[in-house]
């Protein structure tokens, strides 16, 4: 898979934190460089590592599904890219005050639910037969640096735009799906 291919992939699971960041963003409490770093962090390390226990996972199966892998491929990335979407279209917002979300079990709580999605797609990635670490690397440092740039743009823009980020989140998932399709299929 090329660079661009799984730098697009990185942003499309990336639009998850940056949803979540903004959020978290908006409620003040992670208006320092210690909080919004460690979130950063957090967020990614878990979608890089979580990619790559979906690759390990996917990697154990490949040769039992090697014949229709590449539709295995698209029914993972359209399913986690639609649930993005229907999240995204389900409007609900991060709720304000509490627990500081940068610490304890909430960051690894964020950090778990911002990732599932890069579990699957580190299986289908298995199956599309990608090198895993440069793919993990990628896809968690364009995570952290968007979980930052939300962080900091959440008292601006969380409430406008953060349900849309992850609904364009999701159709980039779909839409590198149907590629993958595609170029299997020509």
């Amino acid at each position: 898979m090329d660079l661009w291919t799984v730098l697009v992939i990185a942003v499309g699971l990336a639009m998850d934190c940056f949803a979540v960041s903004l959020g978290v963003g908006t409620t003040g409490q992670a208006n320092s460089a210690r909080p919004i770093f460690r979130l950063s962090f957090h967020f990614g390390l878990f979608q890089a590592g979580m990619c790559l226990v979906g690759w390990l996972a996917g990697s154990a199966v490949l040769p039992l599904i090697a014949g229709f892998d590449h539709w295995v491929a698209l029914a993972l990335l359209a399913f986690v890219g639609i649930r993005m979407v229907r999240e995204g279209l389900r409007g609900e917002g991060q709720e304000a005050g509490g627990e500081d979300p940068s610490r304890g079990a909430s960051l690894i709580m964020l950090s778990l639910a911002t990732s599932i999605d890069s579990l699957a797609v580190g299986l289908g990635l298995a199956m599309l037969r990608t090198s895993i670490l440069g793919a993990a690397l990628i896809i968690g440092l364009v995570s952290a640096i968007f979980a930052a740039v939300g962080v900091l743009a959440g008292g601006k823009l969380g409430q406008r735009f953060g349900k849309r980020m992850e609904i364009v989140g999701g159709l980039v998932l779909v839409a590198i799906g149907i590629r993958v399709v595609i170029s299997h299929l020509l």
